[in-house]
């Protein structure tokens, strides 16, 4: 059986490439190309790949907040970061958040089929010397914002989560379905949030985060 694969790239003549590559190795078939970590959240509901591979940087919805959902509706779900650049605060997000490691998009042919097939089989795609550096980095980016934003607004848990969620660009309606919310709930929580941020829309929202996780 071949191993099912999705792709989340908003570069679509590269994403395509990729996809012959994959596709030519007989032993993994291509599901999907999302052009965006929103699609890609509905593209595997409805594909449901053994591996997602993971563009960072994408419009609407980014790899690392794409590869948090994956992995929280879809454990069994194997996500590989594939970036153009070392992006290591997202890298590290996305590993903190689930991810099975990275790749960068300038990687060999046979370097890239064979990190499917590892990622597939349950191992972790990252250099062995910064293997455990990166993973205990993770933990410290990741609980790092999540602190500061509780400590500077009083955010509880689930407002924590919404707010970061708008601070990556996530629509209202991105954020009720991301997290399985009614859109009337979702807006209680947002207006909550901007009451305790002292503002009334996204984008003061997200600049009196950004100072506050500086």
């Amino acid at each position: 059986m071949k191993i099912k694969v999705l792709l989340a790239d908003d570069q679509s003549i590269l994403a395509d490439g990729i996809a012959g590559l994959l596709s030519s190795s007989g032993e993994i078939e291509v599901v999907g190309i999302a052009q965006d970590g929103f699609s890609a959240l509905e593209l595997v509901e409805s594909a449901h790949p053994d591996v997602v591979l993971m563009d960072i940087r994408m419009p609407n919805m980014n790899g690392v907040i794409a590869t948090q959902e994956i992995k929280r509706r879809h454990p069994d779900i194997k996500v590989v970061i594939l970036t153009t650049f070392d992006d290591s605060e997202y890298i590290l997000n996305a590993i903190n958040n689930g991810a099975s490691g990275y790749l960068l998009k300038d990687t060999s042919s046979a370097a890239l089929i064979d990190a499917v097939k590892n990622a597939y089989a349950g191992d972790t795609i990252l250099p062995a010397k910064i293997a455990k550096r990166i993973a205990d980095a993770a933990r410290l980016v990741s609980n790092d914002r999540e602190i500061k934003l509780k400590r500077a607004f009083g955010f509880s848990d689930r407002e924590t989560e919404i707010a970061l969620m708008i601070y990556e660009g996530f629509t209202n309606k991105q954020v009720a379905t991301a997290l399985k919310l009614t859109d009337g709930t979702a807006r209680n929580y947002i207006s909550t949030i901007y009451e305790k941020l002292g503002c009334s829309g996204r984008t003061q929202a997200a600049e009196k985060m950004k100072a506050a996780l500086r």
